[in-house]
């Protein structure tokens, strides 16, 4: 593994599949009745969110801490933040009070490439969202919950996702989840399908690896996956499409549309939902839909990058995979 995790096009497919591998080992420890291990014990994350968020931080926050680790959390609002201070200044007193682990959320695109290559700080700087650039332990989780559901929990192990059928739609324009998912899921060996609205499909996607599709019906039926992507109404300074009854019809999963999908397709959505328009309540809380697991995975991705980045000569799990050790 390298230092930090900046964004899904650093990760090779062995990187990929190690994390995810790792993943499933630390998945089946929620199963058992004290859910943590010794690994990071004495080690320093901390949560630096400039963003509002709820369910990446407290996700992180549960990942560092079922590996022992301390856990400091940072939100702007209210710290010398909202007095003017400079992110330098900031990640200085993270290193004074020595963070092994910086994991940041901005909303500019480039800080966390900023802070791991600045020199303000030594530790290992996540990615946990930047601007509207990339989300890698979002894609992580993602490619993670595919695989389980696609090619099963034990099965899956070393597997990539070769010859599976993703599509992403919605507001990709403004979707750090979907640049992230596009490079990951590509490099995993799957054939990624993006469908939106032309106004929410970014300039000089044709340099991206994947198709782009402006007809959900008609890429329904060949889709082993389909992720739905909030639209982001914060980020919206003008009038992408002309209502969202509008873009519900043409660009929303409802029960008609999840019916065209094979049988073993999975709905997927990063989440927060805004149920009625980029997905209605019976495709949201039906079977075929992952978002609840997609919660419960993030947690033991996120203990796995943590673990890759910070671990020491302990193994993750009462035996390691000797890859996990070769590749830190």
């Amino acid at each position: 593994m390298k230092r930090h995790l900046i964004s899904a096009a650093d990760l090779t497919r062995d990187d990929a599949v190690l994390i995810l591998d790792t993943a499933e080992e630390m998945a089946r420890v929620a199963d058992r009745p004290i859910k943590k291990l010794p690994t990071l014990r004495g080690r320093t994350v901390v949560n630096l969110f400039f963003e509002d968020s709820t369910r990446t931080r407290i996700s992180f926050e549960a990942a560092a801490k079922r590996l022992s680790a301390d856990v400091i959390n940072f939100s702007a609002k209210g710290s010398s933040v909202s007095k003017g201070e400079s992110l330098k200044d900031t990640a200085l007193t993270l290193e004074a009070m020595g963070a092994d682990a910086v994991v940041i959320r901005h909303h500019a695109s480039g800080a966390p490439y900023r802070l791991a290559n600045s020199g303000w700080i030594d530790g290992a700087v996540v990615n946990a969202g930047d601007g509207t650039h990339e989300h890698p332990t979002q894609a992580l989780l993602d490619a993670f919950t595919v695989r389980r559901r696609l090619v099963g929990r034990d099965a899956g192990i070393g597997q990539d996702l070769s010859g599976r059928r993703i599509t992403i739609v919605g507001d990709v324009l403004h979707s750090r989840v979907a640049r992230s998912n596009v490079h990951l899921l590509t490099t995993l060996g799957a054939e990624v399908t993006l469908v939106a609205p032309p106004t929410l499909v970014p300039v000089g996607v044709e340099s991206w690896p994947c198709e782009v599709s402006y007809d959900l019906d008609a890429v329904l039926p060949k889709s082993d996956a389909v992720m739905m992507l909030r639209v982001q109404r914060e980020r919206m300074n003008a009038a992408f499409f002309p209502t969202e009854r509008e873009y519900a019809r043409r660009y929303g999963l409802d029960g008609d549309r999840m019916a065209k999908m094979p049988e073993h397709a999975v709905v997927m959505h990063p989440g927060p939902m805004n149920r009625g328009m980029e997905i209605t309540a019976e495709v949201a809380d039906s079977d075929r839909c992952t978002a609840v697991e997609q919660v419960a995975n993030g947690v033991s991705t996120r203990m796995a990058v943590l673990y890759l980045l910070l671990g020491g000569s302990e193994p993750a799990v009462t035996t390691t995979n000797a890859r996990t050790e070769e590749n830190k």
